[in-house]
């Protein structure tokens, strides 16, 4: 990703690298979160324009919670701040590619490296990834 103060420095005089984005209704975009140093998703979720701004502005990636309805600074509860490393957007312009440096190696909230721990095996859903911190730890 460039040196967060210069994306700060351009993205705050110019806001038409944010008109490019394909907003829905909500005023949201879906996020994906990869591993910078791999293929492994590690999480999806949804960012606004501020929260877009903010991720471009510090290198950081900050979401938009809709069960909190305010901006989620990955990592401010739990310590598994995202680095940005590399932004992209989709040839359609409604989804967001974050690859990320993933601090701590845990990015889902039940303790696991990514939030895709479950596979479909059997007609059921099987969780196949261990638990790499006691949630209870990380949220006390």
């Amino acid at each position: 990703m460039t040196d967060p103060t210069t994306a700060s420095a351009a993205g705050a005089g110019q806001a038409g690298w944010l008109d490019e984005v394909r907003w829905n209704s909500d005023g949201l975009v879906t996020a994906v979160a990869q591993e910078a140093g791999g293929e492994r998703i590690l999480m999806v979720a949804w960012m606004n324009r501020e929260a877009l701004a903010e991720t471009v502005a510090t290198g950081r990636a900050t979401y938009w919670s809709r069960s909190r309805s305010r901006l989620w600074r990955k990592g401010e509860e739990s310590g598994h701040f995202q680095r940005v490393r590399e932004l992209r957007l989709d040839c359609d312009g409604d989804v967001v590619l974050l690859r990320v440096e993933q601090e701590g190696g845990i990015a889902c909230h039940t303790g696991r490296q990514s939030c895709f721990f479950r596979r479909f095996e059997d007609g059921r859903w099987v969780a196949v990834d261990p638990v790499l911190k006691d949630p209870e730890a990380i949220y006390r």
